[in-house]
C-alpha cells in the first residue's frame, strides 16, 4: 500500500473514531434515549436518527422526496458498517496507536478550527441593496455580458527567465500548434489541456480579461514564475436574466464578506496571541520579501495566436497529443 493511500486511510479511520468518542455514551443514558431516535442498534452501540439526518447533509446532494427513506436507508447501512469497523478498531486497541492517536487529534483541531470560523462567518452582515446593484453593475463579464467559453491552454514551468521570449514567439506564432512546436524545439516543458467554462468558474482577473477577447486569441498570465497560455476557441454570450442576478450577486457578496471575517478573526487571534517560531523554523513567521511574493496573473492578449482555421483538426483534437 502506498504512503498516500495509508495516511488516507488512517484520517478516516481516525475520524470515524473520533466521532464515535464524541457518541460514546455514559452508563444509563441508553435506557433514558427514546426508541424514535435510535434508527439502529450495533451490538452495544446506538446509531441514532440525527446522525442518519446528519450524514444525508453531508451527501450534499437533491434526493427527489419519494427517494428519500430509500437513500436514508442506504446511508444507514453505512453507517452500521462503520460502527462495525470502529468497534473492532476498539477492540485492537487502534484507538491507542501512536498514528491514528495522532490523525485523530488532526482531526480534532481541523474540526474545531473550521466549526469556529463557520459560527464566526453566520455574523457576516447580509449585503445592501445598494452593496448587490453596485456590484452587478461593475462586474458586466458575470451578468450581463457573461460568456462561456471554450479554451485550450499550455502550462509552461520553470521558464520565467524566457518569459519575454514565450512572449513573442506567441505573437509572431500563426496558431497555438505552432507555437507548441516551438516550445518543443526549445526543450521548454509545457503540458496541454481543453476545457469549457463559464465566466464564474473562471478567477475574476481572467474572467474581465476574457470578456475582452475575441475567439481566436490568445492571452498568457505570469503567476509566480508559472506562464500560461489561455486561447479561446469559442465564446457564447449567456447573460444571466434580471431575476437571477441579484440572489447571484447576494450569494457572491456574503461568501466575500464570510471569508473577509474569517480572515479579519485569525489576524485579531494572532494579534493578540505569543507566537514563537523555534529551531528549523525560526524564520517562519517572518513576512517574505518583496521578491519572492507570489505574483499576480498579468494576461497579455494578443491576435498574433489565432489559428488559420478554428474547426481545424489541431483545435478539435486540442493540445492533449502535442
Amino acid at each position: 500500500m502506498s504512503l498516500s493511500a495509508r495516511v488516507a486511510g488512517l484520517s478516516i479511520l481516525a475520524t470515524t473514531l473520533l466521532l464515535a468518542g464524541c457518541g460514546d455514551k455514559k452508563e444509563g443514558e441508553g435506557e433514558a434515549k427514546s426508541e424514535t431516535q435510535v434508527a439502529a442498534r450495533v451490538n452495544s452501540d446506538e446509531i441514532t436518527v440525527h446522525q442518519v439526518n446528519a450524514a444525508m447533509q453531508r451527501l450534499n446532494a437533491k434526493v427527489p422526496q419519494d427517494k428519500v427513506q430509500q437513500a436514508s436507508n442506504a446511508v444507514l447501512k453505512g453507517l452500521v458498517d462503520q460502527q462495525l469497523l470502529v468497534q473492532k478498531a476498539i477492540e485492537d486497541k487502534l484507538d491507542r496507536d501512536p498514528n491514528i492517536m495522532q490523525a485523530i487529534e488532526a482531526a480534532r483541531t481541523q474540526i474545531l478550527a473550521q466549526g469556529y470560523l463557520q459560527r464566526k462567518a453566520q455574523g457576516a452582515a447580509k449585503p445592501t441593496e445598494s452593496e448587490i446593484s453596485d456590484y452587478i453593475g461593475k462586474h458586466p463579464e458575470l451578468f450581463a455580458e457573461r460568456r462561456a467559453y471554450r479554451l485550450q491552454e499550455l502550462v509552461i514551468q520553470g521558464a520565467a527567465d524566457k518569459a519575454e521570449q514565450i512572449r513573442a514567439q506567441l505573437a509572431a506564432s500563426k496558431n497555438l500548434e505552432e507555437f507548441a512546436q516551438w516550445l518543443k524545439s526549445q526543450n521548454i516543458a509545457f503540458r496541454g489541456s481543453q476545457a469549457e467554462r463559464a465566466a464564474e468558474q473562471l478567477p475574476a482577473q481572467l474572467a474581465t480579461q476574457l470578456m475582452k477577447t475575441k475567439p481566436g486569441q490568445a492571452i498568457i498570465a505570469n503567476n509566480n514564475g508559472v506562464l500560461t497560455v489561455i486561447l479561446v476557441v469559442a465564446a457564447v454570450n449567456q447573460p444571466v436574466p434580471a431575476e437571477q442576478a441579484k440572489p447571484l450577486a447576494e450569494r457572491i457578496l456574503t461568501a466575500q464578506k464570510q471569508r473577509e471575517l474569517a480572515e479579519n478573526e485569525i489576524k485579531a487571534l494572532r494579534a493578540a496571541a505569543k507566537i514563537e517560531y523555534l529551531g528549523a523554523f525560526a524564520d517562519a513567521g517572518k513576512e517574505p520579501a518583496q521578491a519572492t511574493a507570489p505574483a499576480p496573473a498579468q494576461p497579455a492578449a494578443t491576435d498574433a495566436a489565432k489559428p488559420a482555421d478554428a474547426n481545424s483538426e489541431a483545435m478539435q483534437k486540442g493540445l492533449s497529443g502535442l
